[in-house]
């Protein structure tokens, strides 16, 4: 562990000198690069120093229990340090196991209904809401970017941002199928129903992560059909933005103006094209996930809400909660760290093998 440590600090360095480069300082894309990695680095850095500085203190402490005159006071400085450098070590190994880089950005959500006609598109808004109120409770900024309901209370789509730092690391896991069983409103014999809503969750993108060259755009404009009284709107604000090479495809209606709704859905593309890119490297690399938690496949079936029980499951560590009505008012947390505790354990168990 020692080595990683030192290479650590050699690399935080190379970072610093980098940072205060008259060349680097000119360029403000690379600038912004170098200091994203200098900052990722500091808080482990710090740890790092801490731990070599105890060490440092305990070897000159023993050294001084052949001293008589220094003996009783060097011991006690022994006997601390001893008590201090374990804690030490097992918060560094801690902070040495491989995290996702993405886990500090913020997040764009996309919620579709996916099968069950009206009653995916209701339980589509529900999930809609359930974020909404989750970041309300974390006091989090949310975003709406495109929200397109079909006149029952359902949601074709519900496109949103929230915009804090961690976001990623906390909902990373809610990409997926998620289905719910209940009772439909219009049911009236009083059958129980499936359907499903499909969740993506992408991590915000940087201008210093995808580059968007202006002639692979088209972009287009039409009247706003969104809530909010947009609807009324003679004038053309809503932007549709479609990426040529990729016929990657996304609209914004939310705001009251073209530029706002473009510049919200410009953040949808970049954030789409950089998930594509992560998805080619992955590929590229030949490695499959272990779990389904850190696939994010639209395909699977994670997460099942039933109403008659009151129970909310997850498929991918079994992990359960018992009030339905609470956790789709945005009390989720619980199930959150559950998996997030499950995803650090696997990659502790990777990092020792």
């Amino acid at each position: 562990m020692i080595g990683k440590l030192q290479d650590i600090l050699e690399r935080f360095d190379s970072l610093e000198a980098l940072y205060n480069d008259p060349a680097i300082v000119t360029d403000p894309r690379e600038m912004q690069r170098v200091g994203k990695q200098r900052a990722e680095l500091e808080p482990i850095v710090g740890v790092i120093k801490d731990y070599f500085k105890a060490r440092d203190s305990l070897s000159e402490s023993e050294e001084l229990l052949s001293d008589p005159e220094m003996k009783d006071l060097a011991q006690e400085e022994v006997e601390l340090l001893k008590g201090v450098i374990p804690g030490l070590e097992q918060k560094l190994q801690l902070m040495l196991v491989p995290t996702d880089p993405n886990d500090e950005k913020s997040v764009i959500i996309e919620i579709r209904p996916a099968a069950g006609g009206n009653e995916a598109a209701l339980f589509a808004n529900d999930l809609f809401r359930m974020y909404l109120r989750y970041a309300e409770r974390r006091r989090w900024k949310a975003e709406v970017v495109d929200h397109e309901e079909d006149g029952l209370g359902g949601a074709a789509i519900c496109v949103f941002k929230i915009d804090a730092a961690g976001a990623y690391s906390q909902l990373k896991h809610e990409s997926g199928v998620h289905r719910v069983q209940r009772v439909p409103v219009t049911e009236s014999q009083g059958r129980i129903h499936t359907s499903t809503a499909t969740v993506a969750v992408l991590p915000e993108a940087e201008a210093v992560d995808v580059d968007i060259k202006d002639e692979d755009l088209e972009v287009s404009t039409f009247r706003s059909s969104s809530a909010g009284g947009q609807h009324m709107q003679k004038n053309e604000t809503a932007i549709r933005i479609i990426h040529k090479p990729t016929g990657l495809a996304v609209t914004c209606q939310d705001e009251r103006s073209q530029q706002q709704n473009k510049l919200k859905a410009m953040e949808v593309l970049r954030a789409k094209l950089y998930q594509l890119e992560l998805d080619r490297q992955e590929m590229e690399r030949g490695k499959t996930r272990k779990g389904q938690i850190k696939t994010g496949d639209r395909s699977e079936k994670i997460r099942t809400y039933n109403f008659p029980d009151s129970r909310v499951t997850d498929h991918r560590i079994g992990f359960q909660m018992h009030n339905i009505q609470g956790f789709l008012d945005g009390d989720i947390q619980p199930m959150l760290d559950a998996l997030t505790a499950d995803e650090q354990a696997e990659r502790l168990a990777e990092s020792t093998v």
